[in-house]
């Protein structure tokens, strides 16, 4: 007797801009696509996502067995997310997946339309985006918010990246979610080679910040921390901005001759800036779960952070903690780590074993899967989720 074999779960993705992102479109949710995605396939998944026009993919169709689908967006700012994700749930809806994935709060908006149709919808929340300072206000908070209401009532699961945000979705509507936090690989440590060409540092020559320039990243009390500590050690900020040039020039006006400001940054530039950096600090306000943060402890890095639980969370024991928006506080701590090189040395000896062993990609795509499969079974039984069919 023969087995019919089963067929594989079709999984479209969207509220992301680009995989694989080439340019400073490259953000945390970008990351997350371009990782989890593939790793999709490779455990029988086939898997689709719809990518922004304009943005640099180096014009890809396919990217590690992953479809990839361009579909149009406004390039006004404040339209283009809007925009694209309409268009992305529209053609999700009608192209014959078992899940819809969405990917942050704003795409959810259109949530209703595949729900409409019966489909079934699981969303990943990166962070609460209504309280970014880009976000605080104007026709996009209101998009988000809504975004965050439809998740909430059409979703059959929420997965969230931090037990903070967890805690927000229950209090605030009785909402449960499923708690997947991001991962992170096992780096190749790089040489200076390149950040000596363009940038003249040099191994352990600098404090840095690598993520992008946005004010609820506290780079103001960063760059405010540093102008006071009696150190030698240069400050790069390294990143791009994200709708937010006016801040980035008020950054520049504030910082002296010793902050260097990269710009965007990827390939091996990047990987030297993490393999080289005496310190790397994170002094933020608002987090989902820090990427940035998982990739620099990936490489070894002595780390300083805020004491927001999202960042709090993943270090444990195993980083310098500071308080939020706490100038003083910070400097004091910078200042005590550019005189002790060998508590230095000690948090970098056990950065790289802790995070990788405590963060994996491999464990967020099966936990994934795991989910959706969960919630077929469900459909498939005709059982409610979450009070939806």
């Amino acid at each position: 007797m023969r087995t019919e074999k089963k067929a594989p779960l079709k999984v479209a993705m969207l509220g992301h801009k680009t995989v694989p992102a080439m340019d400073s479109s490259r953000g945390g949710i970008e990351v997350v696509v371009e990782e989890l995605a593939p790793r999709l396939v490779e455990m029988g998944c086939e898997v689709t996502c719809y990518n922004r026009t304009g943005c640099d993919n180096g014009g890809l169709t396919e990217y590690k067995g992953v479809k990839l689908i361009p579909v149009p967006t406004f390039k006004r700012k404040g339209l283009a997310a809007m925009t694209s994700s309409f268009f992305a749930t529209v053609k999700a809806t009608f192209g014959h997946y078992d899940v819809i994935h969405f990917h942050a709060e704003g795409p959810c908006f259109w949530m209703w339309i595949p729900h409409l149709f019966g489909k079934r919808c699981v969303c990943t929340i990166h962070g609460l985006d209504f309280a970014r300072a880009k976000w605080k206000s104007g026709l996009g908070s209101k998009y988000i918010k809504v975004g965050e209401k439809m998740a909430v009532k059409h979703a059959s699961e929420i997965i969230v990246l931090s037990k903070g945000v967890q805690e927000y979705f229950w209090k605030t509507f009785k909402r449960k979610t499923v708690f997947i936090p991001n991962g992170v690989s096992r780096p190749q440590i790089r040489d200076v080679k390149e950040i000596t060409e363009r940038f003249g540092l040099t191994k352990d020559s600098y404090i840095l910040f690598l993520g992008r320039i946005v004010p609820e990243k506290g780079l103001r009390y960063l760059v405010e921390a540093y102008k006071g500590l009696n150190t030698d050690k240069k400050l790069v900020i390294a990143g791009g901005s994200s709708d937010t040039d006016e801040f980035t020039a008020e950054l520049k006006g504030m910082a002296g001759e010793n902050v260097v400001f990269t710009g965007f940054v990827a390939g091996r530039t990047r990987e030297e800036l993490y393999s080289n950096a005496y310190v790397y600090v994170l002094p933020s306000d608002l987090e989902g779960i820090p990427l940035s943060l998982l990739e620099a402890m990936s490489y070894g890095n002595c780390c300083v952070v805020s004491n927001i639980s999202e960042c709090a969370e993943v270090v444990e024991d195993k980083a310098v903690v500071f308080k939020k928006s706490n100038v003083g506080d910070l400097r004091e701590k910078l200042q005590m780590l550019c005189d002790d090189d060998m508590a230095v040395q000690e948090y970098k000896r056990s950065a790289t074993e802790f995070i990788c062993s405590k963060y994996s990609w491999d464990d967020v795509a099966k936990k994934t899967v795991e989910l959706y499969m969960s919630q077929e079974n469900k459909y498939k039984r005709g059982q409610k989720v979450n009070g939806q069919f």
